[in-house]
């Protein structure tokens, strides 16, 4: 069911050329680009019409009553809404267990105050399609909450009724999301970047999606703020070894294949007789899951099994990949392979750390950086909802301390109006017309 990759005997420093999912070069950009244009420029028609193509739906209105959304976590079977509700504590309590902001800072008369300040409107999104999604309204909105944004509104696609599953609306009451839309796709992301009619602008977009909605934040970037992970397809490595059951191996790779298209699931391992067990066990899964057709569309495209020589090359495989998930199933994970992470969006330590646990309710979000984005991006955390703003203050002593060197960098740098308005402040002005 995976695909063989044989890196042994590989000197140490040969370059890893890793096949990886094709997530469809110009074409998707340039049609992403066209809906974003058409949103903008014709709003709530554009964002009607939008759906009516992509999602076959013929929308009313975009929002979702506030009474529908309050009266849903009643609705919900008494296990699941416990579970939602447990989650929710986990990532509140996770995100609230922050380092207190720094100290006000001072040197020689100049003091900086730092001030936090969270951004007043939120956007987050949540996949549909034919899964359903309550935990990504969970581990978008819970962060924003505890950053003290204002408000957050929710865009979620509408089902094939045009309504919104129970459980997204439940999950959207619990977060204490302000707004929720029936909206999908590229649109959606449009209509929070640029605003429309039904739909008031946020000053942030967090969330993951099709690579149709990751391109679409990408392109929106600087409209509004934007994480810079790549929240896309989903990807898992799970490094295992002999001793690691050939089962459990086989289940994590299929439970973040089975997202669908696009995504990457691979195997690593210095066991050669355990890349071709667990292959084989992977296929077993694939045949009774009652999603087999979206697990085999990301094994097809992105479903590995590696064989490398030891720990040492499995994690310069992992590091390569830079894997959205990356799960250590060995005994020793902590000590032996954790200290070698070099690219990672969450890693997973041992037999019994599933990357489920971390999906639902560990604490962080399950926002991560997916397509080599966590070579520079984190996690979704309350920081993407924050600005850092300085507050600096001058006195009698700090003036005089900085003023002739102010003053000698501006010079060289042309500047002479940053360089008098030191000067003047220490009685040592140098235009007369003043």
């Amino acid at each position: 069911m995976l695909r063989i990759l044989d890196l042994r005997g590989l000197p140490a420093d040969a370059l890893l050329d890793l096949p990886r999912p094709d997530l469809g070069a110009e074409g998707p950009v340039e049609q992403v680009r066209a809906i974003l244009a058409d949103v903008r420029g014709r709003g709530d028609v554009a964002v009607r019409e939008l759906t009516q193509r992509f999602d076959g739906v013929e929308l009313g209105d975009l929002r979702v009553p506030d009474s529908q959304v309050r009266a849903a976590p009643s609705q919900l079977p008494s296990e699941l809404r416990r579970a939602l509700e447990e989650a929710r504590e986990a990532i509140a309590a996770f995100h609230a267990h922050r380092s207190p902001p720094p100290p006000r800072y001072e040197r020689g008369g100049i003091s900086v105050t730092h001030l936090f300040l969270p951004v007043e409107r939120a956007g987050v999104y949540a996949p549909g399609g034919r899964a359903k999604y309550p935990s990504s309204v969970l581990m978008t909105a819970v962060p924003a909450r505890v950053a003290g944004v204002d408000a957050v509104a929710c865009c979620v696609p509408p089902g094939p009724d045009g309504e919104l599953p129970v459980e997204i609306l439940a999950a959207a009451c619990l977060a204490g999301v302000d707004e929720v839309y029936r909206i999908g796709g590229a649109q959606a992301i449009a209509a929070m970047a640029y605003g429309t009619e039904s739909v008031p602008k946020v000053d942030v977009i967090v969330g993951p999606g099709s690579k149709w909605v990751s391109i679409a934040q990408r392109e929106v970037r600087g409209v509004v703020g934007v994480p810079a992970a790549f929240a896309g397809p989903s990807e898992v490595v799970v490094v295992a070894d002999d001793a690691t059951p050939t089962e459990w191996a086989a289940v994590d790779v299929v439970v973040q294949a089975e997202h669908g298209p696009d995504g990457l699931a691979w195997l690593v391992t210095w066991s050669e007789e355990k890349a071709q067990a667990v292959s084989e066990a992977v296929g077993r899964l694939v045949a009774a899951s009652p999603r087999r057709e979206e697990t085999e569309s990301t094994l097809k495209g992105g479903g590995y099994a590696v064989i490398v020589d030891g720990p040492e090359q499995a994690m310069r495989v992992a590091n390569a990949i830079a894997p959205e998930h990356l799960e250590l199933l060995t005994d020793d994970a902590e000590a032996a392979l954790l200290p070698l992470v070099r690219h990672a969006g969450a890693v997973f330590l041992g037999p019994l750390a599933p990357a489920s646990v971390g999906d639902y309710i560990a604490g962080p979000s399950h926002v991560l950086p997916t397509f080599e984005t966590a070579r520079f991006s984190s996690v979704l955390g309350v920081e993407d909802f924050i600005r850092r703003v300085h507050a600096i203050g001058v006195d009698e002593r700090g003036i005089r301390r900085v003023a002739h060197d102010v003053a000698a960098i501006a010079t060289a740098e042309g500047l002479p109006a940053h360089a008098e308005s030191v000067l003047m402040r220490i009685g040592e002005p140098t235009w007369s017309v003043l």
